[in-house]
């Protein structure tokens, strides 16, 4: 099985890349992670119908289509989508690299009630691509801070682990499924 995380945080030390690096170590898959910094812009003028996309495009609807699975991690800015992450689906939304492809999405935010209100935006942009985006591979982490080991940059809680564990589970079940 081939995972692609798309991670919503560019910070080096991020709490999200904290919950991508210990979900996918949870996983036996061949994992990738997309250079998001890489993408430009959206701009449909880049992309009609007689143009070739940019190539960090190009590269990225590639490893969308030949992943099995794709993991999207991601925090809350402003109540909303992180702008580099809102980038990436933009590039994405008129290509088909997502028709039916197993998700999962995982947030986590410092704050008590988590990233809740970029967790369902997630979802709902994601199903509108025509994403499978699986309820059991789900997850909206609270309280995050703690719950990780900055030398590691890891995820350290156990309960939280399980919780990774449960929703890598369900992601690697529905693509044998």
């Amino acid at each position: 099985m081939k995972i692609l995380a798309l991670n919503g945080s560019l910070r080096a030390r991020s709490s999200n890349g904290a919950v991508l690096r210990s979900a996918l170590a949870l996983t036996d898959a061949a994992s990738t992670v997309a250079d998001l910094a890489a993408l430009p812009h959206f701009n449909p003028d880049l992309d009609g119908v007689d143009d070739a996309p940019p190539a960090p495009v190009a590269a990225l609807r590639r490893a969308v289509a030949e992943a099995d699975a794709v993991l999207v991690v991601s925090p809350e800015y402003a109540h909303g989508v992180p702008g580099v992450l809102k980038n990436a689906l933009d590039w994405l939304v008129s290509s088909a690299e997502f028709l039916d492809k197993p998700t999962a999405v995982l947030t986590a935010s410092p704050s008590p009630t988590g990233a809740a209100y970029a967790h369902e935006q997630l979802r709902e942009t994601l199903r509108m691509m025509s994403a499978d985006v699986l309820p059991d591979a789900c997850r909206n982490l609270t309280a995050i801070g703690p719950k990780t080991d900055p030398a590691t940059a890891t995820v350290t809680d156990p309960a939280t682990l399980q919780e990774l564990r449960t929703a890598m589970a369900a992601l690697r079940d529905a693509r044998s499924a």
